[in-house]
């Protein structure tokens, strides 16, 4: 489900996405992948990670499956309980899931949102996805945890240059965008946010901090927490779920997409990571 572009705001997908949710944090949830078997487990590998790769790493990625993931996110209050860059660092746990799955490369948590002039901030983009397309990578997917249109919207209008020529593919995306059912959701600070955060960075989660009495409705103050109460339904099992059935989704795409294009799997060109040829993106 895709909310409408003129009428969508953070609220409203909270609203939205009510309605699948389960009522309680346990049904349906299972701690396995859908494919394999094997338990997914919440360490986020260095090994497709681009700013921990070393030269001759990135070269044979980019020979291998030649797709770039850029995370996006903001910092922004998600209640007491979670850390102000829940955003970005869900949406980067999940491209890192997706990669170690289908292969590819991670850019860094990019902290950009669409309330910065995007008049600024949509140039900046199409330069950092031109300088990947540059690198040799035929295929690039911005993701943002921050499931609002505006920020799509940015990601689209900065990839637009970049595929106008057919040699590279490209797509902003929600997490949630290619996944979303009973048990693959979002919401704001509540169930489902909770939920990844347990998963994937468990210490940086303090239900305590919410207190016993009862929340504000509808992301009002002082909680700003949209969705079912994370103290009754949020686990870490829902999170790994969801961040499984993510992950797979959109490493789906990304293989889609690159072999829809002319030449398929092939790099955009040689890939060479060294001085003379290659400094930095």
């Amino acid at each position: 489900m895709k909310p409408s572009t003129s009428s969508f705001s953070r609220r409203g997908f909270v609203r939205s996405t009510a309605a699948l949710a389960f009522g309680t944090a346990s049904g349906g949830v299972v701690s396995s992948t859908a494919n394999s078997g094997k338990e997914l487990l919440k360490d986020l590998s260095p090994a497709v990670q681009m700013q921990f790769m070393r030269p001759a790493q990135l070269e044979k990625a980019i020979r291998d499956f030649p797709v770039a993931y850029v995370p996006f996110g903001l910092i922004e209050w998600h209640g007491r309980h979670l850390p102000l860059g829940n955003d970005a660092l869900k949406a980067h746990g999940i491209l890192v899931k997706a990669a170690e799955r289908a292969g590819g490369v991670v850019y860094p948590p990019v902290y950009f949102h669409e309330g910065f002039p995007r008049e600024y901030l949509v140039p900046v983009l199409t330069a950092l996805f031109e300088r990947l397309k540059k690198t040799g990578f035929r295929v690039i997917l911005g993701v943002s945890g921050h499931n609002v249109q505006g920020q799509i919207d940015m990601i689209n209008r900065a990839l637009a240059p970049i595929v106008a020529d057919g040699t590279v593919a490209g797509a902003g995306l929600w997490e949630i965008t290619l996944s979303q059912g009973p048990d693959s959701n979002t919401d704001h600070a509540a169930k489902w946010e909770t939920s990844n955060m347990m998963f994937l960075y468990p210490d940086l989660v303090d239900l305590k901090a919410l207190g016993d009495g009862p929340l504000a409705p509808d992301m009002k103050p002082p909680d700003g927490i949209g969705g079912l109460d994370p103290r009754k339904h949020a686990l870490a099992e829902v999170g790994q779920r969801n961040v499984d059935l993510a992950a797979q989704a959109i490493g789906k795409k990304a293989r889609e997409l690159l072999e829809a294009l002319p030449g398929r799997r092939e790099a955009s060109g040689p890939v060479t990571i060294r001085p003379g040829d290659w400094w930095m993106i």
